[in-house]
């Protein structure tokens, strides 16, 4: 049975009434969610600084910045100068970077300038399975099959170093790297592709010449978050780097980073209210700081290098 006029006229009414709803509410919503992740933030900001600032009523700030020397759990006399924490986890983000970014960008060309779609549809997705494996699994892949791999090479390797888990950082981080830089890659006009082959330019000077200088805002861009990344790693580094603070930059040898310490306090290593309780949140607030300092860079070079077509 057909329906009138009228119900028709007030059915369309009624969707007039819920979609005009819903367009008040949405606004409302998005706004909502914008607010508790700025209030998120805040709320991190704060306990860090909090906390930070208890540990530093204990500890002098330049004895935390300038000693070369981490021995907290002294009982006679304690060492907080987390030099050999920095030294530790630079040294992990200079391997990885190593590792990711000559096998990213090479992938990211590849995939760009290179391959076809069909081959594309399926190295694309091989590549970004490795960003989807558990950080603890490439830890155990780090200390059970790199490390003995690496020993074979280096016999007097110790089984916890600094050169397995920042290969294997880097390993992680290569799909970052790809994806980033492919899409900037790919960003870049044809026209430019076409004229550069037009003038007599092999493949590889179009990729090199032309596609590299034109996407390297979005490849800086790339490499500076895949840094923050590698500094920011905990379980590759906490299972294969050890757990020995130095201040070194010898990548045969055991060594702690500032997330691994912060892993290892937590797990029961020292008393609430404890100046060692305190320092896992100095540590924290310094590995926040330079992780916002290295996001903040990368915006920076994607402004300053940024082509426009």
């Amino acid at each position: 049975m057909s329906k009138s006029v009228k119900d028709l006229m007030k059915e369309k009414s009624s969707r007039q009434k819920s979609l005009q709803f819903t367009e008040k509410a949405m606004p409302l919503f998005f706004l909502a969610c914008a607010i508790i992740s700025i209030l998120t933030t805040f709320g991190i900001v704060f306990t860090l600084a909090k906390e930070t600032v208890t540990f530093f009523d204990e500890v002098p700030i330049r004895e935390f910045l300038t000693g070369k020397e981490w021995y907290p759990f002294f009982k006679n006399d304690p060492s907080f100068g987390i030099l050999p924490l920095l030294s530790g986890t630079f040294l992990i983000a200079g391997v990885a970077m190593l590792v990711a970014v000559p096998i990213g960008l090479s992938s990211a060309i590849y995939l760009s300038e290179y391959a076809t779609e069909r081959t594309r549809k399926i190295v694309k997705p091989i590549l970004e399975v490795l960003a989807g494996v558990p950080t603890v699994v490439y830890g155990l892949f780090a200390l059970t099959f790199v490390t003995p791999l690496l020993q074979t090479v280096i016999p007097n390797l110790p089984i916890f170093n600094a050169l397995s888990p920042g290969i294997v950082v880097g390993i992680m981080i290569i799909p970052q790297i790809t994806s980033l830089s492919e899409e900037a890659m790919g960003a870049v006009p044809n026209a430019m592709r076409e004229g550069a082959l037009a003038l007599g330019a092999t493949r590889l000077e179009v990729a090199l010449k032309v596609i590299l200088p034109g996407s390297l805002s979005g490849i800086i861009s790339s490499v500076v978050l895949g840094i923050s990344r590698a500094v920011g790693e905990t379980m590759i580094v906490s299972t294969a780097a050890g757990s020995t603070p130095k201040f070194t930059l010898d990548v045969t040898e055991s060594i702690q980073t500032m997330t691994s310490y912060i892993v290892q306090v937590s797990m029961g290593d020292a008393t609430y209210g404890s100046t060692i309780y305190y320092s896992i949140y100095a540590v924290g607030m310094t590995l926040f700081l330079f992780t916002l300092l290295m996001n903040l860079l990368a915006n920076y070079m994607s402004r300053r290098f940024r082509e426009e077509y």
